[in-house]
């Protein structure tokens, strides 16, 4: 592999710019993750933070720009096309989305299965490998609904590295549980990107969890991109609803402890 090849970024928008109805989500955003690189995308609630997950996995079409996804240009992609993608980037949803009829090994067996390379023993071996790796392997024979929100996310992330996936995309992963179970899911995050080498996209408004986790930042604010860069050239950024982000988050973590 050539030099030049390595350094292609392995997610990049170029331009991209989307809107549903009349409402411009994304206007010309521009931003690249580079191979086992993890870039978080801040930003307030309805900035398109889930709109550019989405067009990632190619669930939406940009209406113009180009998008980039294990360094193949998509934008143009069918579904057969996306398939094929889909098997090297995949997406642990906000909501978890396990099988309800499912017990949690089940649901980290499911990829496995699909991909019929393994026997059952195997199976078993790599699913109990998955679910120690996020700390519930005692959850094994528990249905979903008997898991707390946090708990279902550390399945959902096992379950989508059964894909053995190139890259993964986190939607809002630390929302809805507590300071604690946070902490550890954001500590299960970084290690999974030191130990697989794994590329990472990770939507959050939490900027602990960025701070902890994010290469770089990109931070979006009315459709655009208003700040790309490491999170200590953030917090020098002079643009004030950066700022204000960030000291509102300060305020927030005072009021925590």
């Amino acid at each position: 592999m050539g030099n030049n090849e390595q350094a292609a970024p392995y997610i990049e928008f170029e331009d991209v710019s989307k809107s549903f109805d009349s409402k411009l989500i994304l206007d010309r955003v521009s931003f690249n993750v580079m191979p086992a690189e993890t870039v978080c995308i801040l930003g307030r609630s309805g900035v398109g933070k889930s709109v550019t997950l989405q067009t990632i996995m190619g669930f939406l079409k940009a209406d113009s720009g180009r998008v980039v996804v294990a360094q193949e240009d998509i934008t143009d992609y069918d579904e057969e096309q996306l398939e094929g993608i889909r098997k090297r980037v995949t997406m642990v949803f906000q909501n978890g989305a396990l099988f309800d009829s499912l017990t949690v090994g089940e649901n980290v067996a499911f990829p496995l299965r699909e991909h019929k390379d393994l026997n059952e023993e195997q199976i078993l071996e790599v699913t109990d490998g998955l679910l120690e790796m996020v700390g519930v392997k005692h959850m094994r024979d528990l249905m979903p609904s008997d898991l707390s929100t946090g708990m279902k996310r550390s399945v959902a992330i096992a379950r989508a590295l059964a894909a053995r996936p190139e890259c993964v995309l986190y939607d809002e992963p630390t929302t809805m549980v507590d300071p604690l179970m946070a902490q550890l899911l954001g500590d299960l995050i970084k290690r999974l990107k030191v130990q697989l080498q794994l590329t990472s996209v990770v939507v959050t408004h939490d900027m602990r969890l960025a701070k902890k986790l994010a290469d770089r930042v990109v931070f979006l604010h009315e459709a655009k991109v208003l700040f790309f860069g490491t999170y200590p050239q953030m917090e020098k950024c002079e643009e004030p609803i950066v700022q204000e982000f960030l000291r509102l988050d300060e305020l927030d973590s005072a009021r925590l402890a």
